[in-house]
């Protein structure tokens, strides 16, 4: 009894700290638990996005990192335009949008808070397309809008820390703590840090990032085929790191059919 008395002690007030700590997904209304402000997120994502690229090798190849900038800088146009348009530009404070392709064979993509992209070279055949490649970032750029990797990090920190603020867990455990963040974002160098973004999470990505691509005059109706083409690659073999955080089924492949034809065709005009 005392020691199920302690445990009430200590989650309790955990968890009334943490229902007051929310945030709401933009434009979707879910709330979400949210201990690390937009600003320090942004700040953590400046500096450990530097030092990945300086860890590894960024792609010299013109052609790929030219395709990889024109289709971000393109949905970024897109995300800016969209967010004006709903009265909510104020939400993007603090962006510093910024593309770079890394020469790797991994399958992987992932974007920071701050609209900072990171494309491996080893997802673009399976993109195979400019706008297989919108799939693939309209889709993570989502993610980051959408403050997944926040959330996703808040969670991790009561798990480890309790309600420790971010700049105090830098202090003790920044090692750690960067693992955390790299982990929250999809680019986490260990597998089982974090568990797979969840279905929830999957769903409000899929469902903005449509929008995004559509907006930026990508045909959004390539996702699926995309997602199909990633799905092959996990059967052929052990899941991309990509795959690893984004599980794809058939309730996914008929969810994205339906928000293409519910929402995200009536924001598409194909590029001229």
């Amino acid at each position: 009894m005392r020691s199920r008395a302690i445990r009430c002690a200590i989650l309790v007030p955990l968890l009334v700290a943490a229902a007051a700590s929310c945030a709401q997904v933009p434009f979707i209304g879910r709330r979400q638990l949210s201990l690390v402000s937009s600003a320090e997120l942004n700040a953590m994502s400046a500096q450990q996005y530097d030092e990945f690229l300086k860890a590894n090798k960024v792609s010299t190849d013109k052609k790929q990192v030219e395709m990889v900038r024109l289709v971000g800088v393109r949905i970024q146009k897109a995300v800016e335009a969209y967010f004006t348009d709903k009265g909510q530009a104020k939400l993007l404070t603090g962006y510093d949008w910024q593309f770079n392709v890394v020469a790797s064979d991994e399958v992987n993509a992932w974007c920071m808070p701050g609209g900072r992209v990171v494309v491996y070279t080893g997802i673009l055949p399976v993109a195979k397309t400019e706008t297989g490649l919108a799939v693939v970032m309209g889709h993570e750029i989502a993610h980051a809008i959408a403050n997944h990797g926040g959330e996703r990090m808040s969670h991790a920190m009561i798990v480890k820390y309790g309600m420790t603020a971010l700049d105090e867990a830098m202090a003790t455990q920044p090692e750690q703590t960067k693992e955390l963040f790299m982990s929250a974002i999809g680019a986490g160098a260990k597998v089982g840090v974090l568990l797979p973004y969840s279905r929830m999470q999957e769903s409000e990505a899929d469902r903005l990032g449509l929008v995004f691509m559509a907006m930026a005059g990508y045909d959004p109706r390539e996702a699926p085929l995309f997602w199909e083409r990633m799905a092959a690659l996990k059967e052929g073999g052990g899941p991309p790191e990509f795959m690893s955080t984004h599980p794809s089924d058939e309730r996914r492949a008929a969810n994205l059919r339906r928000l293409i034809a519910e929402e995200a065709m009536q924001y598409y005009k194909p590029a001229k």
